[in-house]
């Protein structure tokens, strides 16, 4: 199917992107300068000193009794409609039609032991039955495995104060690098979650870790370091989905048993701060290598020297991220390794009521480039291009959202577009729906996204 490229739909999007704000009713801008209560002379005076009944107890007076834990979470129902296929070759998996009818909850559950010390613990399962609706023989086994069923341990920590100036946290953590919403550069910390490519935004595609984080602040700097001894890596799309580029399996993963580490110095001054970063970690996308086995999967061991910063002007927000990786290995050249330098330049503008707009732009420089790695196609000189638009109506119960996403100078070796309205119909219940449009091009694994398109509605209850 011929798809429209993204520079068009980015072209259209800022063509209907609302350009001014409405402006706030008198209600609006007189609210909270109400008129005073009626109540005058002695009954106004005397309010409050009511007699109260024997027993009783008067209300807003009684202290609340706090409870140290707090148990939460979400029920959510997903579905998705693949509606750019075309009909299948015989034998191979029909994708076309109702791709997800998925039940999924999640709980979260916050405990205090005093002032100073708390956990938190998270975690989901979900059940999908499109697989049972469409068939469980239509599918590979391997793809049964990973999107039918799933129940895991997210975030579970335990974090309290050692001094005044100094925090411990162990368990299971998220720790994000960076000030990019949209481009991962400096942010390589967790592994993502990269099944369903597009579907849902970066801060809900990062897997936690269990570490020890250790967090001390002077003056306007805060130092963090990291010990990170569970290793895992990026969850990809199995053999026989839709997202898999390639026409065969790939050989078996082995997951290194030595530990990562991580160093982070924040400072936060008037009108922007700055990061400092120093890691050393495997590389979450692993290369080929031939062993006596057989090829095997490897992650080699990465160094990482970066930094970020933010500058508030006005209504703009600047950012600025630079990473400098070295210790990279590809399948196509066994035995050598190279580095590579990222470099994020960004703007967000909030000055629209209620509304947001960034643009970030990345580059990726491997150095001492040789012509055999474009046979994996990677090139010399990579172009990340995000573009995102938020805003909230309705008195911020209407909420719409369109993230784009490409790769090239062009914007034309691939990438996608999310496009998605939520509506809070309760405090507690929100629906969003919406469509994510896949563009194919040369950048692996865009090459076979191109028919990916589905439209998504959720419905969620927060509790």
């Amino acid at each position: 199917m011929k798809k429209r490229p993204l520079a068009i739909t980015l072209l259209a999007l800022l063509h209907s992107a609302p350009l001014f704000a409405v402006d706030p009713t008198t209600d609006e801008v007189l609210q909270g300068f109400d008129a005073p209560s009626a109540d005058t002379g002695l009954e106004a005076v005397l309010g409050g000193f009511e007699e109260t009944p024997s027993g009783a107890t008067t209300v807003g007076v009684a202290a609340e009794v706090k409870r140290p834990w707090h148990l939460g979470g979400a029920l959510i129902l997903s579905s998705a409609y693949n509606y750019a296929h075309d009909a299948p070759a015989p034998g191979a998996t029909d994708f076309r039609g109702l791709s997800r009818l998925r039940a999924k909850l999640n709980l979260e559950h916050d405990y205090d032991f005093s002032d100073n010390w708390h956990s938190h613990i998270t975690g989901y399962g979900y059940h999908d039955l499109a697989y049972r609706i469409n068939g469980r023989d239509n599918y590979l086994d391997e793809v049964l495995d990973e999107y039918e069923s799933e129940v895991e341990l997210g975030e579970a920590w335990l974090q309290g104060k050692l001094s005044r100036q100094t925090d411990l946290k162990l368990g299971r953590q998220i720790v994000v690098w960076g000030k990019s919403d949209n481009i991962r550069v400096t942010d390589i910390i967790n592994p993502m979650d990269n099944r369903e490519p597009g579907m849902v935004d970066i801060e809900d595609l990062r897997l936690p870790l269990g570490m020890v984080r250790l967090d001390h602040y002077i003056g306007d700097w805060g130092i963090t370091a990291l010990a990170i001894p569970e290793v895992r890596f990026n969850k990809l799309p199995p053999f026989g989905s839709d997202f898999y580029p390639l026409p065969t399996p790939m050989p078996d993963e082995a997951i290194p048993a030595d530990a990562e580490y991580g160093l982070a110095a924040n400072g936060i001054f008037s009108g922007w701060d700055l990061s400092l970063y120093v890691a050393h970690l495997y590389d979450d996308n692993p290369h080929t290598v031939i062993t006596t086995g057989g090829p095997e999967l490897q992650h080699a061991r990465l160094n990482m020297l970066g930094s970020a910063v933010n500058v508030a002007i006005d209504n703009w927000l600047l950012k600025g991220e630079l990473a400098h990786l070295s210790g990279l290995e590809y399948t196509t050249l066994p035995g050598n390794e190279f580095s590579r330098t990222d470099i994020l330049l960004g703007v967000e503008y909030s000055g629209l009521r209620d509304t947001s707009l960034s643009l970030e732009v990345a580059n990726r420089h491997l150095h001492d480039y040789d012509p055999t790695l474009s046979g994996e196609g990677l090139k010399q000189d990579e172009w990340q291009t995000a573009l995102r638009y938020s805003g909230d109506f309705m008195h911020a119960r209407l909420h719409l959202l369109a993230v784009i996403s490409a790769f090239g100078t062009q914007l034309d070796e691939g990438g996608f577009g999310r496009y998605a309205v939520a509506y809070d119909i309760a405090d507690a219940l929100t629906i969003t729906g919406g469509v994510v449009s896949y563009q194919s091009g040369e950048k692996l694994p865009f090459g076979t996204y191109g028919d990916n398109d589905r439209l998504f509605v959720d419905l969620k209850y927060s509790f």
